[in-house]
């Protein structure tokens, strides 16, 4: 009976339209009644267990250096270089876009951010270059998800701290599963050329913008190298590389570009508190659904009922997948992953993936959940950023959507996809 009053209350309550985080820790208390009194006393306890592992700082450090690199225009820089890259081509803006995602990415490691950075500088830009302003829209969400995928990701960092999986060799695993995606969006957008007419590039590809353009963003691009360096080589945990990059992004913003404001300062570190907040009290919620979850034995329910249709890892593999973009399509993806993480994650293990491998596969197909009606976050933060309805952008989306499916097949069942950069690395 406990099952189905935590049930009804937790997407009653999402239907009413409360914060995901609430429902989740109302249904959770809900669970905890049902356990007996004694249990109550212990729920404060959950709560910060939940939140105490020392990797979760590396999350708003890495959130506060990406704000203050878009706040002082230092990202405009990558911006500029992946448009001498790529600009030459026929929809050269649109290539440019999904290039600069890819940089971006190694900065923020979020999808919004990278959304709501774009929407107000490259959505425009394209339209005035002769874009539709649902294609642009659509380009840029497709290439927002590279953001959570390529390292830093913070989903990344929450999957390994709850699970106790390497954070050094899940941000390695993300490398190429990001750059794949990026290349096939690519691919799209060069089939569009000509069905969708879309603009011609500027000139040809040369050397001496590359460079002037590598000049300009120089100091820009080395972030990202200097964060994935460091810890990839070992030299800092991810908690101490945010925080160097923070450091970075401070003195290049506010004494090289001299581009920072206390203003600016203080509406950065207020967008900050407000994103890491919003994820802390899901977690901290999710915590004592989990810990309801764990003393009713429903993950070992939910493994064992995935096991009875099929013992083939590959049907089991599927099912996984279809079970997250389903769950992806009506709820946030941190508290997808906080709740599920600990049912799926045992029974990857069960049919024998790799911990890397299988949690890749579960961050990309939770990113792709960003992109999908009807609970897209990149999809609202476009919209709002830039005027365009969700249904627009969403028509123009589907090609993009379905490429980044056929990249999360792909890298589900061709392990060494995702686990050639960790291997090479000894992670």
């Amino acid at each position: 009976m406990g099952i189905v009053f935590v049930t009804v209350a937790f997407f009653g309550l999402l239907a009413l339209g409360m914060p995901v985080g609430f429902s989740i820790g109302v249904a959770g208390m809900i669970g905890i009644f049902d356990m007996g009194p004694r249990f109550l006393s212990m729920a404060p306890d959950r709560v910060f267990a939940g939140l105490d592992l020392f990797p979760f700082l590396a999350m708003p450090f890495f959130i506060l250096a990406g704000e203050i690199m878009n706040r002082s225009g230092i990202t405009q820089g990558l911006v500029r270089l992946a448009d001498a890259l790529v600009g030459w081509m026929r929809g050269g803006m649109a290539h440019s876009n999904m290039v600069a995602s890819v940089m971006f990415a190694g900065i923020t490691g979020s999808a919004t951010a990278d959304a709501a950075a774009f929407g107000n500088t490259l959505v425009p830009a394209m339209q005035k270059g002769g874009y539709t302003r649902a294609y642009a829209c659509a380009v840029t969400a497709a290439g927002s998800i590279i953001g959570p995928t390529i390292p830093p990701s913070t989903l990344a960092i929450i999957y390994g701290s709850i699970m106790g999986v390497s954070i050094a060799g899940l941000f390695a695993a993300g490398i190429l599963p990001g750059l794949l995606i990026c290349a096939i969006c690519m691919g799209v957008i060069a089939l569009h050329a000509k069905r969708k007419n879309l603009p011609e590039g500027k000139g040809r590809l040369q050397l001496r913008n590359v460079t002037q353009a590598l000049r300009e963003g120089f100091l820009a691009a080395l972030l990202p190298i200097f964060i994935l360096g460091s810890i990839l080589g070992g030299w800092a945990t991810p908690t101490e590389a945010a925080a160097v990059a923070v450091a970075y992004a401070l003195f290049v913003g506010g004494v090289i570009y001299r581009a920072l404001s206390w203003r600016d300062l203080y509406e950065v570190a207020l967008r900050t508190t407000r994103i890491t907040g919003v994820i802390f009290l899901i977690i901290a919620s999710a915590s004592i659904l989990g810990w309801w979850m764990t003393f009713n034995r429903i993950p070992q329910a939910i493994a064992s009922g995935l096991l009875t249709v099929s013992d083939n890892p590959q049907v089991i593999i599927g099912l996984i997948l279809l079970l997250l973009l389903v769950i992806g399509l009506v709820m946030d993806i941190n508290a997808t992953l906080i709740i599920l993480a600990p049912v799926l994650a045992p029974l990857t293990l069960q049919i024998g993936m790799e911990p890397g491998h299988a949690g890749i596969m579960i961050i990309l197909a939770l990113n792709i959940s960003l992109m999908t009606p009807p609970v897209g976050a990149c999809l609202f933060v476009l919209a709002s950023v830039t005027g365009e309805k969700v249904e627009g952008i969403t028509r123009e989306l589907w090609p993009f959507i379905l490429a980044e499916v056929a990249v999360l097949l792909l890298i589900a069942f061709w392990p060494d996809l995702t686990l050639f950069i960790p291997r090479l690395l000894g992670l």
